[in-house]
């Protein structure tokens, strides 16, 4: 019998406007399309799951899908939940075990961050992860700090926040938490300046990573504690994250994918972005220098499904002085841990090749953008530096 959730489907029209706009399938033949692969493919699965298509496993959730589909069809979640539903792998993977266990690999690396990233840069090590883990050779890995996020902003800025009447909840994420405290430190710098503190909760990776490589239970274990643990917050306290993967999680995915009830915090959680913007609408606009810098804009595939890349560029235009070129919407390509598996690199690496050339096109001194992980993948195929809007922010105010 046919449950009556799964019928979702039926209200795709068949325009195919999704494949056109799918990045994976314009790069490869592996992958037939959203439609083929999402509503079209699950009418048969429903019925025989045998009927799988391996083809499932190189959709990279980027959401563009949804996004283009005129008829508000959930395509993607329907890929990956027919991923994880149908395509059982039952063995041990160890490298998509320990990509996606960002929280204990982070912990571990910054007690040894000298010489994790010493070793991750070594020859022998890259042809060892090539070999063994299946990991591109030329990937490159971010470097670890010396310290959590966490353990830093409790010893060192913490006490300087209780000093501010108005404070707001940050959800920092692992990327801040273990590969970039300077953005963490950006984003305490620029709400202070609006005379907002800045507090911090207990917290665990996302999930994103945990769903992107089939380990579900755990990343709604993860869900879980996070919702508990915000909504320990004080009740209104808004609660405000730099990754736009995190805010896309915490707000859809742990309802819509997961199953979990995050009514009491969805409606409190925002990208910083657009926190921002609502503040700047009220007129509470800190004091800013002129810039004079040259820079493109690249819009993540999370923030645009939110609708949040209105709200970046509403920020970035109100710092003065700043030669924004607002690029072509096109995914980067890395999907989070999608580009770190050999067997996705060629595609992953095609799918952001129009990205690399607009930007080379642009000759920006910087690039822009809301994403940690479309950060690397920029850095690594481009010779511009990557910053985030909050860090443009923080670079534009005026020093007391």
């Amino acid at each position: 019998m046919i449950k009556l959730e799964n019928i979702s489907f039926d209200h795709c029209i068949k325009c195919t406007v999704c494949t056109i706009y799918c990045p994976v399938a314009r790069a490869t033949h592996l992958f037939p399309g959203p439609k083929q692969s999402g509503p079209d493919a699950e009418r048969l699965r429903i019925k025989n799951p045998e009927l799988v298509d391996a083809s499932l496993k190189y959709c990279t959730n980027c959401k563009r899908c949804e996004i283009a589909c005129p008829s508000d069809v959930k395509i993607a979640e329907i890929i990956q939940n027919a991923k994880w539903n149908y395509l059982k792998i039952n063995r041990f993977r160890p490298r998509d075990w320990f990509m996606s266990r960002t929280d204990f690999v982070g912990s571990i690396a910054t007690r040894l961050s000298l010489m994790t990233n010493f070793v991750l840069k070594l020859r022998a090590v890259r042809v060892f992860m090539y070999l063994l883990l299946r990991i591109p050779y030329r990937r490159a890995f971010p470097n670890y700090e010396r310290s959590t996020f966490e353990n830093m902003f409790r010893k060192k800025i913490a006490p300087s926040q209780r000093d501010y009447e108005k404070r707001v909840v940050y959800f920092h994420g692992c990327f801040v938490n273990y590969n970039d405290h300077s953005l963490g430190k950006d984003f305490v710098k620029v709400m202070n300046a609006m005379n907002y503190g800045v507090d911090i909760m207990k917290e665990k990776c996302c999930g994103v990573p945990l769903i992107a490589n089939g380990y579900i239970e755990k990343a709604r274990k993860n869900a879980v504690y996070n919702i508990k643990s915000l909504q320990r917050a004080e009740q209104g306290k808004r609660i405000v994250t730099t990754s736009s993967s995190c805010a896309y999680a915490l707000k859809y995915e742990y309802s819509s994918f997961l199953k979990l009830n995050n009514s009491g915090i969805i409606e409190r959680t925002d990208h910083s972005t657009r926190f921002i913007s609502e503040e700047f609408s009220l007129g509470n606009v800190p004091k800013m220098k002129r810039l004079g810098i040259r820079a493109a804009y690249h819009s993540p595939c999370h923030l645009e499904c939110m609708g949040g890349v209105m709200h970046t560029l509403n920020v970035l235009k109100m710092v003065p002085a700043l030669d924004l070129v607002v690029l072509n919407s096109e995914c980067c390509g890395i999907a989070g841990t999608y580009g770190f598996k050999n067997e996705n690199y060629a595609i992953s690496q095609s799918v952001g090749s129009r990205l690399f050339a607009m930007i080379d096109d642009a000759h920006p001194e910087f690039v822009i953008t809301d994403c940690e992980t479309c950060k690397m993948q920029i850095e690594m195929n481009t010779s511009y530096r990557v910053l985030h809007p909050v860090t443009v922010i923080a670079m534009a105010l005026k020093e007391e």
